[in-house]
């Protein structure tokens, strides 16, 4: 079963970029917007198990569209991407609910093991068993 992407992006290239990235997972990128509108929409047409946001974007910058995502939906799996020196941005990311960041320029496995953590995944990108309660001794 191949999980659902959003991609967010100003940059065309940017999410050319992440596309091919998640292309070799069980990712499939359902959608991708340019700013943070068009990704609050998106978001509730697709219903994606993942949303990569950019911070830095024209019309509604990542940190406004997440908190009206999270407002959305509270079970939302968002992960910011943002460039070096934006720290103070990631910060308030993680407080408005963001799972995890990644930093421009991106390395494809640093994004992929993020989404994997994000998606609770193993490295062969199954669900990752939960731990079985402790058997009452007779």
């Amino acid at each position: 079963m191949p999980f659902t992407v959003l991609v967010v992006d100003d940059a065309s290239f940017m999410r050319s970029m992440i596309r091919e990235i998640f292309a070799r997972g069980p990712f499939v990128v359902a959608a991708e917007a340019e700013n943070g509108e068009e990704a609050v929409r998106l978001y509730q047409e697709v219903h994606p198990h993942l949303t990569t946001m950019d911070i830095v974007m024209p019309q509604m910058d990542g940190i406004t569209a997440l908190r009206e995502i999270m407002r959305l939906d509270p079970a939302a799996k968002v992960v910011m991407c943002s460039a070096l020196g934006q720290e103070a941005l990631i910060a308030e990311a993680i407080e408005a609910g963001a799972c995890d960041f990644i930093v421009k320029p991106f390395h494809p496995g640093r994004v992929l093991r993020v989404a994997q953590s994000v998606l609770g995944l193993n490295e062969q990108f199954l669900p990752m068993a939960r731990p079985e309660a402790p058997r009452e001794q007779r």
